[in-house]
């Protein structure tokens, strides 16, 4: 549920400018107002993703140290996961978003339906010193990369140990495949925005440019509460069902 909190956080930072927008002939946004957007957007981005490393640890101790659970997964301990899920991401982007305040702009036109640090920067003068925000820029990326190796590694343990034991096996089914197809969808829509972002060819169809920004705002939000629903009996049941007779209508 708090991912599913972050995911909405995220998705009204960019929906209400947006919608805005349509509404209105000038599509403006004030200075502070873009980094604050960019602020919000991406600091609870990374700490959707420091939940999830969260999570798979947690599943690591329940499946392949149950007998440490408690003991590694007190009150203390958790208070301090969660404080490090949120503390973290918002202090390192206030300190990215703190250096790109201080960059002197050349262009106040973003190509992009919502701001982003790393457009800012690339619109910033020649003439600016980026040492620093590149330094703290690169190691929050070591950071999150770490994230990922954790996930990876939780996983890696967790399969091993699950393919001997048929009762791990039904754990793992019914604990972990929703965390991880849930990851799985956050990860690859948020890395290939990046990706395209830093890469990609400006040459392709503005609607293309357009959905590909936005498809980390839309896609995990939908499939987050989907995916977790489907473990409920009666949201599982009731989504069967639906299907059960589309399927005798479609015959």
């Amino acid at each position: 549920m708090m991912m599913d909190n972050i995911s909405m956080i995220t998705v009204f930072s960019f929906y209400p400018k947006f919608l805005l927008d349509l509404l209105s002939s000038s599509h403006v946004i004030s200075y502070n107002g873009c980094l604050v957007q960019a602020f919000v957007m991406f600091s609870f981005a990374c700490s959707d993703l420091s939940i999830l490393s969260v999570m798979a640890y947690d599943r690591y101790l329940a499946i392949c140290r149950p007998l440490h659970y408690h003991r590694f997964m007190n009150k203390h301990r958790l208070s301090q996961l969660v404080c490090f899920s949120w503390l973290t991401p918002f202090s390192l982007l206030a300190i990215i978003i703190t250096l790109t305040s201080r960059l002197t702009l050349c262009s106040d036109k973003i190509q992009r339906l919502y701001c982003v640090n790393w457009v800012i920067v690339l619109l910033a003068c020649p003439s600016n010193n980026t040492t620093v925000h590149s330094i703290v820029a690169y190691f929050t990326i070591l950071v999150y990369v770490f994230h990922g190796l954790l996930i990876v590694l939780s996983y890696m343990y967790l399969v091993r140990t699950c393919r001997g034991s048929m009762e791990n096996r039904k754990k793992f089914m019914q604990t972990c495949v929703p965390h991880l197809t849930c990851m799985l969808t956050f990860l690859s829509t948020i890395t290939f925005d990046v990706m395209y972002m830093r890469f990609g060819s400006k040459n392709i169809a503005t609607s293309l440019q357009n959905f590909i920004a936005i498809e980390y705002l839309i896609i995990p939000p939908i499939m987050n509460p989907l995916i977790y629903g489907f473990k409920l009996t009666k949201v599982r049941n009731k989504i069967l069902f639906y299907l059960n007779i589309n399927r005798k209508y479609s015959q």
